[in-house]
């Protein structure tokens, strides 16, 4: 195990490092092994296993960092991700979990813009605001001990051995977020210090059910195939990967007992897009494809191999465009005879806060998610029971109504678990316990706000349903606010946080042999975007002021019509080229 530690037979990263700064190379020690450790050339880039090599001067600087997140090369050299803090949020089969708090990239070989193009240069600068972005990045977990990429049913289906191996080698890579900056580490065998972070959430709390104490561990885990933002990553691409794919785990530890049960969300599987124009809610579009049936197919056959039987809940409208995509979705699922479809208008349903109508939907498919079931072993690692299957559910952005149905759910899966081990009797379930069941209200209404940031930008809507079970005032106002600010984003920031995460997650290499991305075709939202708005209220402040002049002055309405004419000419300019103003990515296609 090359620079690894060994805890209790398992696999143990380093965790807490010093970063020596030197003028030529960067050098990565553990604390408590400072013999061992690696260095990376500030001139290529390169990374190299110290192997007891000595250092003749000393460091200009000397910081602690708690994990290398991994490399990326851009035009002008390497950039290398270090966690500099952290915070431990609980922990997973005993093993602590930590959220990072902030991170950094460290420059190498910067001086090779000397020698750049200016369109280089420019290209450069551009990637270097997107590494900024992927600094603040929110919703990463880790664990130096144990890989928290797998779900408690498959890690207990693995091979013996399995845990031996180091963390990258454990990890599911659909949910390790940094996969793609691993490569240098892994080609370096430094498997010691190769730390795979998954974005999602990961929520903790302990509640006390008749005399005992129990844990419930909620971890979502984002998958990275299609990775992205709310509005620029819609529905699946021609592999069948959708977007906001999210595997969502609930975990129940109690009296030596552990729970497990599962579920999915996803963007409807077809190929549809909603591109921002300034308007509050863009236009959807289906997307026809001749690979369209297939597409599903792949999709579906993807779930039912992980995750068993799958039965896919639609919660979008049924009117309107939200209609028209669904409609489009049931008729290729007529098609999949594999799949059981249900179709949910929850608006139709629970739109005034109605949030006891979700027992409708538990109607139709309650025979199915009992059959499922749920994982369980009991304090031996015996397994008593498996999960069979999975609900995988979706509204147009997976987050809200999602959240909701998923919390629903939830609750009832877990009186049965409680059940099962004759904690509740049969006619009793958690909702009966006030004070614990609000805790593990909250505990779901803050993991899809973390969801959520990850996807839209904003908080989740709906939270007073999952935290309440009804709408209040404060959530209302709280709701618009997180309405304008998903507004805001997705027009005026979203493209530059896509960027962000193609870079990251390699979806776009970056390369001297491309074409600049980046050059100027048309509209430029950060350039013009201000100037017409500058226009318009001055426009409507130079009307206000010559009609009020215009009593005194007769003139001045010639005026006004004149102001008035040139403000409705740039108001009509902006909406009649809406996208050309919004936030656009430039380096990905929509698909």
């Amino acid at each position: 195990m090359e620079g690894g530690a060994s805890s209790g037979g398992r696999f143990k990263l380093h965790d807490q490092l010093e970063l020596q700064e030197f003028q030529e190379m960067f050098v990565i020690k553990p604390v408590e092994s400072p013999d061992l450790g690696f260095s990376i050339d500030r001139r290529d880039g390169n990374c190299r296993p110290l192997d007891g090599d000595t250092l003749s001067d000393s460091p200009s600087k000397v910081s602690t960092i708690y994990g290398v997140a991994g490399t990326i090369r851009l035009l002008s050299g390497t950039y290398v991700l270090v966690i500099t803090s952290r915070k431990e949020v609980g922990t997973f089969l005993g093993s602590p979990v930590f959220r990072v708090i902030s991170m950094r990239f460290l420059p190498c070989n910067i001086e090779a813009l000397k020698f750049s193009t200016t369109q280089e240069k420019r290209d450069e600068a551009y990637f270097r605001t997107l590494l900024k972005t992927v600094e603040s990045t929110p919703g990463l977990y880790y664990s130096y001990e144990m890989d928290i990429t797998l779900n408690l049913q498959r890690r207990y289906k693995l091979a013996e051995g399995w845990m031996n191996k180091p963390l990258w080698k454990q990890a599911d890579p659909r949910f390790v977020w940094n996969r793609n900056l691993l490569e240098d580490l892994i080609e370096s065998k430094l498997d010691g210090f190769i730390i795979p972070l998954f974005q999602g959430s990961f929520q903790a709390i302990q509640l006390k059910l008749n005399s005992a104490l129990a844990t419930v561990t909620l971890i979502s885990r984002r998958c990275t195939r299609r990775l992205g933002t709310r509005m620029w990553r819609r529905g699946a691409n021609l592999e069948g990967d959708t977007a906001n794919f999210i595997e969502t785990e609930q975990l129940l530890e109690v009296d030596g007992f552990r729970f497990s049960l599962l579920q999915v969300r996803g963007s409807i599987p077809l190929l549809w897009e909603q591109i921002v124009d300034l308007s509050y809610k863009p236009r959807l579009r289906i997307i026809e494809h001749e690979q369209t049936s297939n597409i599903v197919e792949r999709h579906f056959r993807d779930l039912l191999q992980r995750y068993g039987e799958t039965v896919a809940v639609d919660l979008t409208n049924k009117q309107g465009d939200e209609g028209q995509l669904s409609a489009a979705y049931a008729a290729e699922m007529q098609k999949l005879q594999v799949v059981r479809y249900v179709s949910f208008d929850f608006h139709h349903y629970c739109g005034n806060s109605n949030f006891d109508n979700l027992n409708v939907l538990y109607e139709q498919i309650s025979e199915d998610f009992e059959k499922q079931g749920f994982f369980l072993v009991d304090a031996e690692g015996n397994i008593l029971e498996e999960q069979k299957g999975v609900i995988r559910v979706n509204c147009i952005d997976c987050l809200d109504r999602t959240n909701v149905t998923q919390t629903f759910l939830a609750q009832k899966s877990m009186s049965v678990q409680l059940q099962r081990i004759g904690l509740l009797a049969s006619t009793e379930c958690i909702s009966m316990f006030a004070e614990e069941y609000g805790k593990f209200r909250r505990l779901w209404a803050e993991q899809g706000d973390e969801i959520s940031l990850g996807y839209a930008g904003t908080h989740a809507l709906k939270g007073d349903l999952v935290r309440y079970g009804k709408q209040t005032v404060v959530g209302l106002i709280k709701d618009g606010m997180s309405a304008i600010s998903r507004y805001y984003l997705n027009n005026f920031h979203d493209g530059v946080r896509q960027d962000a995460l193609d870079l990251i997650s390699g979806h776009y290499t970056v390369s001297r042999n491309n074409p600049s991305p980046f050059q100027l075709n048309g509209f430029e939202a950060v350039s013009y975007l201000p100037v017409a708005s500058a226009l318009i209220i001055g426009g409507l402040t130079l009307t206000s002021f010559t009609l009020h002049q215009a009593g005194r002055n007769a003139q001045q309405y010639m005026s006004s019509v004149l102001w008035a004419g040139v403000t409705a000419g740039v108001m009509a300019m902006v909406k009649a080229n809406g996208r050309q103003f919004c936030s656009r990515p430039r380096l990905c296609g929509l698909l």
